[in-house]
């Protein structure tokens, strides 16, 4: 089994920058498709982003499209998500997911991932 353990999360002032990282143990995830999404306090988990196995690959939410960037190293076992020009709507908490798959495009539905970690908060305020 995969276990992905989020870090990188925190309080930042609206325009700010984060990066999350996303590393993963017990087995390598070179083979798998990868995913980023978040939940707000009251709100339902929703897609932020995802990534291929290669990297060659990336999805995003419209809502993050042009300020967030998903992006991997295989060698390090690791996904990342940079988070430029956040905003109060951004605040949730953010989990890392995971999923084996033949094909390559990666899926941007919650059921398709397998494995899940116990996610980051990430705050917009000042």
């Amino acid at each position: 089994q995969v276990q992905l353990v989020e870090s990188g999360g925190g309080l930042v002032e609206p325009g700010g920058s984060l990066r999350l990282s996303c590393a993963a143990s017990r087995r390598r995830v070179s083979s798998y498709h990868m995913g980023w999404f978040r939940q707000a306090p009251g709100k339902e988990r929703e897609f932020v982003a995802a990534i291929s196995w290669s990297g060659g690959s990336t999805y995003y939410a419209d809502s993050v499209k042009g300020r967030f960037t998903i992006s991997r190293d295989n060698a390090k076992n690791t996904v990342y998500l940079q988070m430029n020009s956040l905003k109060p709507e951004d605040t949730a908490v953010y989990y890392c997911a995971g999923y084996v798959s033949p094909y390559g495009v990666p899926s941007t539905s919650q059921p398709a991932y397998d494995y899940w970690g116990q996610g980051t908060q990430v705050t917009v305020s000042s």
